[in-house]
């Protein structure tokens, strides 16, 4: 009997260990997946006239984007895709921008579309193609007022500049408030609340493999510092963005800021989700502020 129970134990100990090993693998390889470079050829958008850019960038990448310039210039917008996307997203939001008089920056974050990357870094390395961005539009319209719009990684990305980003308006879009609390939220949403409790899982790779601290990787940690003029959006319903968080890192902002929330909304296209509502919200805060 006494073998048995031994036999027995040895058993669960040794499915137990490889369970154990299966799992951190398996979590390692879905950590190299999420930081994958999502790099494929961009196509030029149909009844939208772009000019194809270029320019170099701190984040040891050439950024590839599109510039967009209207007749009648009233400023300049940079638009900043999500987490996995490509400026391909942004076109919807450059054609109502364009038709106000707005010139038009869509571009690549390194790591994304055209623009190639090792590896996405959720916000280290792509606020360096934010600042290059800035400077790329500073060069091409010089003295003219500069706006962006981020969405998600992107209206991350706009917070975490450091310096933060010599522009007159942003627009702030389903942004994380920070990478943990972001890891949490996904797991939560692809399975289940409990499953909150894998994050660290997931975030104890970060410093491994893309090199910089987990706190590091913390917009909401910057949103008193900027003082230009902030408009936020998030969805009601976001699972990924919660619609608290989104909350908490308004409250936290400098003024000016507004907090716009999107009724029914989840973590969607906005523009997509409100249409000519979002382009009339947009529209008013960048007249206000871009003049």
């Amino acid at each position: 009997m006494r073998q048995f129970f031994q036999r027995r134990w040895k058993l669960i100990v040794s499915l137990t260990l490889v369970g154990l090993v299966i799992g951190l693998a398996a979590s390692w390889i879905l950590g190299g997946k999420l930081c994958a470079s999502r790099n494929h050829p961009v196509s030029a958008p149909k009844n939208l006239p772009v000019e194809d850019v270029t320019f170099p960038s701190a984040s040891g990448a050439t950024i590839h984007g599109w510039l967009v310039t209207p007749a009648t210039n009233r400023g300049v917008v940079i638009l900043q895709h999500g987490v996995r996307g490509c400026r391909t997203d942004m076109i919807d939001r450059a054609r109502f921008l364009s038709a106000a008089g707005y010139a038009i920056l869509l571009f690549d974050f390194q790591a994304h579309g055209e623009s190639i990357g090792k590896q996405i870094t959720f916000g280290h390395l792509e606020s360096r193609d934010s600042q290059a961005a800035v400077a790329f539009v500073k060069q091409r319209f010089p003295g003219q007022t500069i706006g962006v719009i981020g969405v998600s990684l992107g209206g991350a990305t706009a917070l975490l500049a450091e310096p933060p980003l010599d522009v007159q308006a942003l627009v702030i879009e389903l942004a994380f408030p920070d990478i943990v609390t972001a890891t949490k939220d996904r797991l939560e949403w692809i399975m289940c609340r409990p499953a909150r409790l894998l994050s660290p899982i997931l975030t104890c790779q970060i410093p491994m493999r893309i090199g910089v601290k987990l706190d590091d990787l913390r917009p909401i940690d910057h949103v008193a510092e900027i003082k230009t003029p902030k408009l936020f959006l998030n969805g009601t319903l976001d699972p990924r963005t919660k619609f608290s968080e989104a909350q908490e890192m308004f409250d936290r902002a400098a003024e000016p800021k507004i907090f716009s929330p999107v009724e029914g909304a989840g973590h969607v296209d906005l523009h997509h989700f409100l249409g000519e509502r979002y382009e009339r919200l947009i529209l008013e805060f960048l007249e206000k502020n871009l003049k």
